[in-house]
């Protein structure tokens, strides 16, 4: 049976031709491998766990999603009485299906309650409708999920009275416990939809509450009535027949391509999708509407270029000016830079390198010099991870608040001679690490004046978070603890106290956005695209890091003196975050079914997160915290070693 469900609905939103290609087994979707998504979702169920501790007495319904009438059924039943609580609510009608997260009745009067792995300010007036009357983006398609969600439940039920409510993290208020997260265990064992074993009986055991409940009533009477309308031309009751016709009948919409949809595509295949055969709903998008071959394909376009203003790129799209080659100056706005590249110049250098089929890399040899001749030895390279939790690991602490749980530290000396320094991790469960982090960040940086290199904000926006941390405790060396991260930091902007160091970090990556550009990136500026980059393009980087550890001037605190950094696969050097072995590489198959963590690799920032979620379980063995450490370890020693090696790529070619 094809039924319009929420998921589907929200899916529609997105792109109707989505529900073409949604749950088709041979087409890529990079929904189903993305971590970090998959962490934001496991974190989820624990808070709607939570929240039906808030709602006690209340009848789950079990069981899987597509046995609709089986629950659609089980609901019934338990609405004959006059007051009930329901998990997991089942309504299905006229080729609609949805389930709620926490349904009350108490006679016609119904409370519908969406429990969201989100938080708010209790203070701020304009959480869901922005100052000018409109709904905040961010929010839009989680109300109208629950908008969905009402419209279902009032066909099933027309006399009832629906008052909605989102449910969520209130980061206003303090855990008064230790480990409320281990309350809510994300396991492997658990039989249930969520994946959670729930060990609190009772909301008793929580201490203060931690989530609250925002009434949206109105706002959801404004969807169905259309005064708030998803995007342009699209009503709420049209979109409803539109996509249940469309998915019920597994018809191909044929809805538009457009830049902000289509940039967006998880139906996208990757070379590893196509060694499987699967394939690729994008592509079948652009050959069905905007008639492109394969030779087209191929070819630059708007989605691949980076530096064009969002806005600009939608416009461009829509007058039919997508690829590389039908672009001048004028279409991308393009500004010279001072001093620097200008977004727009490098996007410029993107797209004439594309059009020449020119791999050779950009520099501004004369501005990267200058640079770098700012730069104090011995020169300091950090990476930091951390985690927001929407339950708090330990008491005192707010939902969502930061955690830095773990730092590495490369040295690169001024006669080349480079050091993994220091490293700092906590694996120790409900016990809250910012402070030891920054005192054991403060002995590994404050003995010299070298600079300091961080890669993208998220180093300085922690430190800031923990200037603030410290502000509110009780820590006897708060003080000079202050006064180091105001010395190689700056404060964020519209921050109530302003400050910028002396010795304030510098971005490599804002270095290489300046400076250089390499084609191999495909416009992109991250650390995991940047560093296969440099190394497919420098003799030097391979020669050296194709040779073991202990023979180029290199210290690991993790690895082996007789690793190998680099291997070559069919003359392309292999990305060194798949070189990382996995979690238990030398465990047998008995002891990882064992495991309580069921982490395989730790290669990425979200499967790094996930595994010091896990590590906060008490009842984990030693030898599984070790494995895992061990593993964060050889992770974060690598993010440092790469920018070491992006460093060493940009001396290479400032020496030239």
């Amino acid at each position: 049976m094809r039924l319009l469900s929420k998921s589907r609905f929200k899916l529609g939103l997105e792109c109707p031709n989505k529900l073409y290609y949604t749950g088709k087994k041979d087409y890529a979707n990079k929904k189903n491998e993305n971590p970090f998504l998959e962490a934001l979702a496991k974190g989820g169920f624990q808070v709607e766990e939570l929240a039906r501790l808030y709602y006690p007495g209340g009848h789950l319904l079990e069981g899987e999603d597509w046995d609709y009438e089986k629950h659609w059924n089980q609901t019934k039943e338990l609405l004959k009485n006059e007051n009930v609580i329901i998990y997991e609510a089942a309504f299905l009608v006229d080729g609609l299906f949805i389930r709620t997260d926490i349904l009350v009745k108490k006679g016609n009067i119904i409370e519908l309650i969406e429990v969201k792995s989100k938080s708010y300010e209790p203070d701020n007036e304009n959480i869901f409708i922005g100052k000018r009357g409109g709904i905040d983006s961010k929010w839009k398609s989680y109300l109208f999920d629950v908008a969905f969600q009402k419209h279902v439940i009032q066909l099933c039920f027309p006399e009832w009275e629906i008052k909605s409510f989102i449910m969520m993290a209130d980061k206003s208020k303090k855990a008064s416990i230790d480990g409320i997260n281990q309350l809510f265990r994300i396991t492997k064992s658990a039989d249930n939809r969520t994946g959670v074993t729930v060990l609190a009986k009772s909301k008793d055991e929580l201490g203060n509450p931690i989530l609250g409940k925002l009434e949206i009533t109105d706002i959801i009477t404004g969807i169905e009535s259309g005064k708030y309308a998803y995007a342009n031309g699209i009503t709420f009751i049209d979109a409803i027949q539109d996509y249940k016709e469309t998915y019920i009948n597994d018809k191909y919409m044929n809805s538009a391509t457009s830049y902000s949809a289509c940039n967006k595509c998880e139906f996208r295949t990757s070379d590893e999708d196509k060694k499987q055969g699967l394939k690729s709903g994008f592509i079948e998008c652009f050959e069905k509407q905007n008639k492109w071959n394969d030779k087209d394909f191929e070819k630059t376009n708007l989605f691949d270029i980076s530096g064009i203003h969002w806005t600009k790129s939608v416009k461009l799209f829509e007058s039919n000016l997508i690829f590389a080659e039908s672009l001048n100056k004028e279409d991308i706005g393009f500004k010279e830079g001072v001093g620097k590249l200008s977004d727009s110049e490098r996007a410029w250098i993107q797209i004439e390198k594309a059009i020449n089929h020119d791999d050779s890399i950009y520099l501004d040899k004369d501005g990267l010099k200058e640079e770098m001749n700012k730069w104090v030895f011995p020169l300091h390279f950090i990476d930091f991870e951390t985690c927001t939790a929407a339950l708090p690991f330990s008491k005192d602490r707010r939902p969502y608040e930061q955690i830095a749980f773990q730092f590495s530290h490369h040295t690169y000396l001024e006669n080349g001679e480079i050091e993994h320094s220091t490293e700092y991790i906590n694996n120790e469960a409900a016990y809250f690490p910012n402070f030891d982090f920054i005192r054991e960040l403060k002995k590994a940086l404050e003995n010299d004046n070298g600079t300091i290199f961080r890669f993208h904000n998220h180093e300085n926006t922690i430190l800031n978070a923990i200037y603030f941390q410290l502000l509110e405790s009780d820590e006897a060396d708060k003080d000079s603890l202050i006064q180091f991260i105001e010395s190689i930091s700056h404060s964020k902007e519209k921050s109530s106290i302003e400050w910028r160091g002396n010795r304030d970090m510098v971005d490599l990556w804002v270095v290489a956005k300046n400076f250089y550009f390499n084609p191999l990136t495909n416009g992109s500026n991250s650390l995991k695209d940047l560093l296969p980059a440099a190394l497919n393009s420098s003799d030097f980087l391979k020669t050296k890091y194709s040779q073991p550890i202990h023979k180029i001037l290199l210290t690991s605190t993790n690895f082996p003196t007789n690793f190998v950094w680099l291997k070559q696969e069919e003359g392309k050097v292999v990305n060194p975050y798949k070189r990382l072995p996995p979690v238990f590489d030398d465990w047998t198959e008995v002891e990882i079914e064992n495991s309580i963590s069921d982490i395989k690799d730790i290669n990425d920032g979200g499967a790094a997160l996930t595994a010091y979620g896990k590590l906060q379980y008490t009842d984990m063995k030693q030898s599984e915290i070790e494995q895992i450490t061990n593993a964060l370890l050889k992770y974060c020693e690598l993010d440092t070693l790469a920018m070491v090696m992006v460093y060493e790529h940009f001396k290479e070619l400032v020496h030239a």
